[in-house]
């Protein structure tokens, strides 16, 4: 079986995934009832009619609840991915991968092998096999490092399927079948772009699962949950960047939007655990950054819970992962208010070294100043800092508590324990706070502490996937260079040209290697007299197959031919018999006049043209022409650098 391939995963996803669309499916007779039955509802005058038509709409109603909440339910299993660790750590939001349907190419590629590259189909069974198979074990990546590179490779491998089978103007007719990860709606598309859209954003999903699945209690673990979601985010973003048009929700601009800023939320937080477990020492300074890391936290889970709130994407992201979101965004501000209360209450006033650091410091901590005393007066008088600590630990209390109100509305999230944990064990440490610095004769009213600044050591990256790191060859080699036989091309069919030497040699001048092109004849040489042509390209030399040959390699073939002369293959690209022209249009193409922006990938030109594309132009580098022009009108005498006469 394929490296990084788990096919196990495949039997439980599957079911979740059966249980899903069958749920939909449900949903949707459920909501053409009730659209039915509010239609009857307004057009009866009839009394009892409408009490009748209430009820029913009344049970239709109840109906959808009790199944949104079942699909919620299996939407959010979120403890599926995370680890087994004993030490609590919040549990983060994973994306389960798109699942999609077998995919027969067989009779489709081999048609196409046999109408436009004029072989025999039945020759590439071996290679239709090895991709059919390399997609299958894709459907089931495992989650780590193997299952990534195995995405990747799927992925590598549709750009040469692409040059290979996919002519610009028509398709291959075969229907590529995704589900949507979240609703398990499925969808279908004739274009590549959808597969490769739905691998990537495979790639993104496999990343949140590893991110999810660290043991964050450890600064190894920290690391690379960091590292998994800034690829996570990396992957969505890419993918909202270069395609667009998809059929299904999930790869939507807006689900995109909300992915990219889910992952960089996450990041935000492990760089404050990060924080946490690396700064040991108490210090005053420490303590303003814990805070200002927090507020930063809070800061970009707000934004995460605004986008999941906006028109097309609330009722479409589970329940509960707009609760988490929430919770999360109050917890993190009550953390910010805490952390601000300690470094005022725990630490001792600062000699005069310290001073004027501390207050440098305090001055940016804050998004308002306090009132009360000025910053120096403050810092250095204990009773002060006590106010203002109890006024922080206020806030923190009271933000604690809308935490946990709003973690109590989520019926999934209620059976969290760990999440539940984290939240009392956050609160119960600000209340003893509390209750350790009230004084009983305080007289004074607590006033409200302004918000903290937010403010980050480690701004998180969105991590672009690297394609070139996964090499792959590509599977449909034998079928010749692809600068020439691509998908995109058309040639005339294969001539025999039977070549005698005179004693000026064959009479023509070649040019480049796989192909080598013949780049002038001579007029009344002995190649112009076999009928070759300037622009043709040698595929055989005596029946063996030079389309990948070097230059000198068919020289040294065509010098090797006695008295009896040589057989060549060749073909003529169609269009090259007037390059004028052709350039002219190539000319017109390259700038670009011809393609609206907004097409992107699904335009179904390939990856190559698109200006994002530059990291896929690697794997084109064995298939680039030296030198492409196929030159005419220059008389032969005039030989290029690395042309030759023979």
């Amino acid at each position: 079986s394929q490296q990084g391939c788990d096919p196990f995963a495949q039997t439980q996803r599957s079911k979740l995934q059966h249980r899903r669309a069958r749920i939909n499916q449900q949903i949707n007779k459920e909501m053409r009832m009730r659209a039915g039955a509010e239609n009857l509802f307004r057009a009866t005058s009839n009394h009892k009619v409408k009490e009748t038509v209430a009820l029913e709409l009344s049970y239709v109603n109840s109906n959808l609840q009790l199944l949104k909440e079942e699909l919620e339910e299996l939407n959010s299993s979120m403890d599926v991915y995370q680890n087994d660790s004993e030490s609590i750590s919040v549990p983060m939001i994973p994306l389960g991968l798109k699942e999609t349907k077998e995919l027969d190419l067989l009779v489709p590629l081999k048609d196409f092998i046999s109408e436009h590259y004029g072989e025999e189909g039945v020759l590439f069974e071996k290679e239709i096999k090895e991709f059919t198979e390399l997609r299958q074990a894709m459907r089931t990546p495992s989650r780590n490092e193997a299952g990534l590179e195995l995405l990747m490779e799927y992925y590598n491998q549709l750009y040469f399927l692409d040059s290979r089978f996919f002519p610009p103007t028509k398709t291959l007719g075969v229907f590529f079948h995704w589900y949507d990860s979240l609703t398990g709606v499925p969808s279908h598309q004739r274009a590549l772009a959808f597969e490769k859209g739905s691998v990537l954003f495979n790639l993104g999903a496999l990343h949140t699962q590893i991110g999810a699945r660290q043991d964050r209690a450890s600064l190894p673990g920290l690391n690379q949950a960091i590292d998994a979601f800034q690829k996570a985010a990396g992957a969505f973003n890419y993918l909202k960047e270069n395609f667009s048009n998809a059929p299904s929700l999930d790869m939507s601009a807006a689900s995109l939007t909300m992915l990219v800023r889910l992952m960089v939320a996450q990041v935000q937080e492990c760089v404050f655990e990060k924080m946490t477990l690396l700064r040991a020492q108490n210090d005053f300074l420490s303590r303003l950054q814990l805070a200002q890391e927090a507020a930063r936290v809070e800061d970009v889970y707000s934004l995460v819970h605004q986008t999941m709130s906006q028109p097309h994407v609330k009722d479409y992201v589970p329940f509960s992962w707009t609760t988490m979101v929430h919770v999360k965004s109050e917890h993190f501000k009550a953390l910010s208010h805490y952390f601000a209360a300690i470094a005022l209450c725990d630490c001792p006033a600062p000699s005069d070294a310290e001073l004027l650091e501390q207050e440098k410091a305090f001055l940016q901590f804050h998004v308002t100043m306090p009132e009360g005393p000025s910053l120096r007066v403050l810092l250095q008088d204990p009773e002060e800092r006590r106010k203002l600590g109890k006024a922080h630990l206020k806030k923190a209390i009271m933000k604690h508590e809308e935490a946990m109100r709003i973690h109590g509305l989520c019926k999934i999230l209620r059976k969290m324990d760990i999440l539940q944990e984290v939240l009392s064990f956050a609160h119960k440490r600000s209340l003893s706070k509390y209750s350790e610095i009230d004084h009983e004769e305080d007289f004074f009213e607590t006033g409200e502490a302004p918000d903290i600044h937010p403010k980050t050591h480690q701004k998180p990256e969105i991590k672009s996937p690297n394609f070139s790191q996964v090499k792959v060859t590509d599977l449909f080699h034998r079928l010749g260079p692809l600068s020439v036989f691509s998908a995109k091309n058309k040639w005339y069919p294969a001539r025999r040209v039977h070549l005698m030497r005179g004693e000026n040699g064959f009479g023509f001048t070649l040019r480049g290697d796989s192909p080598v092109l013949i780049a002038g004849v001579i007029p009344g040489g002995c190649a112009a007299e076999a009928g070759l042509k300037e622009g043709d390209y040698i595929i055989s030399v005596n029946g063996k197959d030079c389309k990948w040959s070097k230059h000198a390699e068919v020289v040294q073939l065509l010098k090797s031919t006695g008295k009896e002369g040589v057989d060549i293959g060749v073909i003529t690209l169609q269009g090259s018999e007037c390059p004028k022209a052709a350039d002219r249009k190539a000319a017109a193409m390259s700038s670009g006049s011809g393609m609206p922006k907004s097409n992107k990938e699904n335009s179904r030109k390939s990856l190559m043209n698109s200006k994002s594309a530059s990291t896929l132009l690697v794997w084109n580098k064995k298939s680039k022409r030296s030198k492409k022009s196929t030159y005419s009108g220059v008389p032969f005498t005039a030989v290029g650098d690395n042309e030759a006469m023979y």
